[in-house]
């Protein structure tokens, strides 16, 4: 038994942020719908799009859409529209990252669907939100959560031009908030027997991933510096370069419990008496002067040596790592980080490492046993299942309506 067995999803997306809810749903064992539009989700094709590569695997695609069901429709056409609120009467939850306007000229809104089934759960992402003179603008990860929101402008050091942070990573988060308000959601009707409209944006999370600052500016209208690790306002919270070249953040939060043990731990104990270094006030004042004596000191060892420093005198520390360090990090991969997943689609067949959704569960693990789908491929299923014969669904595919039959089928596993 799995953690969603039985639940039914419906997903109606493209490229990151509402396919990785369905996939963090179907790693949890829902069964998933995917409806893609003629040609497929361009997400398939990601690499090609974005720069002109020949690339044909698209692992992120991968990752995002792994054990769900496929299905091509056009949906701008009647035929098309019609079938998807079909599966969707059938359907747990409906999750899209379509904009409201779309999503109204077609009758797929939550109003629309909501009033006609009433114990779905009717999942929204948008870049900016479902309502406001922006609601039907388009956004990304960097414009919607990344540029507009804040984040990226409290990621960029002083006098340096705006930080681009790893692509994705906006997506990601707000997926991830909204699998947490569809549970939550779920959990409401089985206690209402109603489903309703869960929403979120790009926008939303965005702002609430830098709450702790946006907060402390709406409260005291005042807000720290951005970061800069020349001046920090603690230097025991603070990133540093080793001999060989490879950065560690130390992370001495609290800088009066931590100041005797980074002091022991560096050979600086003669700093204790130093008026300059004297309190944690004192510190941020003096940073640069305190930064330059623990860099001389840091830059005599390597990363590795510093780490077993670091562990005798209990130091709180982390490596900055590369995507090659994180891949080969020990504790990455005790943690479960990592997951060899079946890769079926045009471009490749076999086992390949992927990473793991971020969440298990003691008594339903999470099963990563099913390849992503080839587009279309489990179209004749899903329309037999609604009572549509061979020849209706030959109709479908001569009217356009429907996406030709793929190539090959991937047998569904449980």
């Amino acid at each position: 038994m799995k953690l969603l067995s039985g639940v039914r999803v419906v997903e109606l997306g493209m490229w990151v942020a509402g396919p990785a809810v369905g996939g963090m749903l179907a790693d949890w064992g829902a069964e998933v719908i995917k409806i893609e539009e003629p040609g497929g989700d361009p997400m398939r094709r990601f690499f090609g799009l974005l720069s002109g590569s020949k690339e044909e695997r698209c692992p992120p695609f991968d990752l995002y859409n792994r054990g769900k069901k496929s299905i091509v429709l056009d949906i701008n056409k009647p035929g098309g529209r019609d079938l998807v609120e079909r599966l969707v009467a059938g359907a747990d939850v409906f999750v899209t990252n379509m904009r409201p306007q779309f999503l109204e000229r077609v009758k797929l809104d939550h109003a629309s669907l909501l009033a006609k089934y009433p114990r779905l759960i009717y999942a929204s992402l948008t870049a900016y939100g479902m309502t406001g003179p922006d609601r039907d603008a388009p956004g990304y990860d960097h414009s919607g959560f990344q540029g507009r929101t804040g984040v990226a402008d409290r990621s960029t050091p002083p006098g340096s031009v705006p930080t681009q942070l790893p692509g994705g990573m906006g997506d990601n988060v707000t997926a991830i908030t909204t699998v947490a308000g569809i549970a939550g959601a779920l959990f409401s009707r089985t206690q209402t027997g109603k489903g309703q409209l869960v929403s979120t944006s790009l926008l939303r999370t965005g702002i609430y991933s830098i709450g702790m600052d946006v907060s402390t500016r709406l409260t005291l209208g005042r807000i720290a510096a951005t970061p800069n690790r020349a001046t920090p306002r603690n230097p025991l919270f603070n990133t540093y370069k080793a001999a060989d070249g490879k950065w560690f953040w130390l992370v001495g939060t609290e800088s009066e419990r931590h100041w005797p043990k980074n002091l022991k731990a560096f050979g600086l104990t003669s700093l204790m008496e130093d008026a300059r270094f004297a309190t944690p006030r004192e510190r941020r004042r003096n940073a640069p002067a305190l930064v330059a004596e623990f860099e001389a000191v840091i830059a005599g060892k390597t990363r590795s040596e510093w780490a077993q420093v670091f562990r005798e005198h209990d130091i709180w520390w982390a490596p900055i790592n590369s995507v090659d360090d994180v891949m080969t990090d020990p504790q990455a991969i005790a943690a479960g980080a990592f997951v060899r997943v079946p890769g079926q689609t045009e471009a490749a067949e076999g086992q390949f490492n992927s990473v793991a959704t971020p969440v298990d569960f003691s008594l339903t693990p999470v099963m990563h046993d099913v390849p992503p789908p080839v587009a279309g491929a489990h179209a004749d299923e899903l329309l037999a299942e609604l009572g549509l014969d061979a020849a209706a669904i030959a109709q479908l595919r001569e009217s356009g309506v429907l996406g030709p039959a793929p190539a090959q089928e991937p047998a569904h596993g449980a």
